[in-house]
């Protein structure tokens, strides 16, 4: 129990370290949370129109999650699952922010690199397809949380498909504010060519 535990704490502060609210105001482009959705996450980053600083936040909030799933790993199953879960929850309500953080999506992506990769690649791919058809981030994020729920009970052990499936209820649910834009046609678009 020591160790489950343990291995929640450490998901949790590592899961909430804000590197898209740090790296936008070490590039002097100021407190990402003042524009667009608000979100410290990449997409939000990418609004700004640095388009390397978005990506190394990607590459950042992911790293979190795979060292969460690692540390995780060495206590057993039980505290790679709670680091999992932890980390997740860590990025979405960092305590240092007022437990208000990003959307969980690049750092849910790095926990399924470790606990399952062929979900990712094409929980990524789903995303990556429906962002270029559509533009909106939040749609593909939704999408692809979706598909990885559904894909991980045919390829996974059930304690693993049971933790994705939770941590893709958990993204979809902080998506709620861009579900309602989405309905009422107000969602903003994402471009990949700006900046």
């Amino acid at each position: 129990m020591l160790q489950v535990i343990s291995a929640i704490v450490i998901g949790y502060l590592l899961g909430s370290i804000p590197f898209g609210l740090l790296l936008t105001r070490l590039a002097g482009l100021g407190d990402v949370r003042k524009i667009g959705s608000g979100s410290i996450g990449a997409t939000n980053v990418l609004r700004t129109g640095n388009k390397a600083l978005a990506a190394l936040t990607v590459i950042l909030d992911a790293g979190k999650g795979v060292t969460a799933v690692l540390i995780g790993s060495i206590w057993g199953l039980d505290a790679m699952l709670a680091a999992s879960a932890a980390v997740v929850l860590g990025h979405m309500y960092p305590v240092w922010l007022g437990f208000r953080g990003g959307k969980g999506v690049a750092t849910a992506l790095g926990v399924l690199g470790v606990i399952a990769w062929p979900v990712a690649l094409v929980a990524a791919l789903i995303w990556l397809a429906v962002a270029i058809l559509f533009r909106y981030s939040s749609l593909a994020a939704l999408v692809a949380a979706a598909v990885a729920a559904a894909y991980a009970g045919f390829v996974v052990d059930t304690e693993r498909a049971l933790l994705i499936a939770a941590i893709a209820l958990i993204v979809i649910a902080r998506h709620h504010e861009n579900i309602r834009r989405l309905i009422a046609g107000r969602e903003s678009r994402i471009s990949f060519t700006k900046g």
